[in-house]
């Protein structure tokens, strides 16, 4: 049996990365001369990798992708915004201090993100973060990503932790999806990148800042999902 584990979404649950995901993509962008997303669009435009925000980006102005041109415009993005690593990302307010009140608790605490693996790695070094994590998983770190259920299952094995004792944290229908298929309670932040309020989604809580976040919300949950009678 593994450690209890939170595991955490990375883009709008852990780290708020919108802008710099919104430089990047109005940048690969500009060279195919598409008009370029507005800050207050990119909740609907992030979720599924930088791949799903291009196509979601073209389909938004109408416009289609040419043969081969999304990998093209991918690598555009992914050079351009890994040479800007960290940029103006920061982690949200209270969100280490919720991770070493876990840790203290004797909680493993790990990422599962559909942003790349070695992004993922990489932003989090620059942040200076990464040691906070047994795990770091992304897009391509297993053969299959969220909503897949066996990506965030896979994430917790390879971090050491008990699925049995498991809550995931996210901001997106994707995160809360996933937690659930893998029967694994969710709490949901509602102030990531999602432009339906995540509530609607029916996660296991939804809190507004990580202050909220505490060992006791996070046994409660498991207790619920368990079976065991909360007192």
């Amino acid at each position: 049996m593994g450690l209890p584990i939170i595991v955490f979404d990375l883009d709008g649950t852990l780290v708020d990365t919108a802008p710099d995901l919104l430089d990047s993509l109005n940048h690969c962008l500009q060279t195919a001369n598409v008009p370029p997303v507005e800050a207050d669009e990119i909740r609907r435009f992030v979720g599924f990798g930088s791949r799903v925000m291009i196509e979601r980006a073209f389909a938004d102005h109408g416009q289609p992708l040419a043969e081969g041109q999304l990998d093209i415009l991918q690598a555009i993005f992914l050079e351009h915004y890994s040479a800007k690593m960290p940029g103006k990302s920061r982690p949200f307010a209270g969100v280490l201090q919720a991770i070493s009140r876990f840790r203290q608790a004797g909680y493993l605490t790990a990422v599962c993100t559909n942003k790349l693996e070695e992004l993922s790695v990489s932003l989090l070094d620059a942040l200076e973060i990464t040691e906070n994590f047994e795990a770091v998983c992304g897009a391509d770190t297993f053969a299959h990503r969220k909503p897949d259920p066996r990506h965030l299952l896979d994430t917790i094995e390879r971090a050491g932790g008990d699925r049995g004792r498991a809550v995931m944290v996210g901001d997106s229908r994707t995160d809360i999806d996933t937690a659930k298929a893998a029967g694994i309670p969710v709490v949901a932040v509602d102030f990531g990148y999602t432009d339906v309020h995540v509530r609607h989604f029916e996660p296991s809580r939804v809190i507004s800042h990580f202050d909220e976040l505490t060992v006791g919300l996070a046994e409660a949950l498991i207790r619920e999902a368990s079976g065991i009678a909360v007192s």
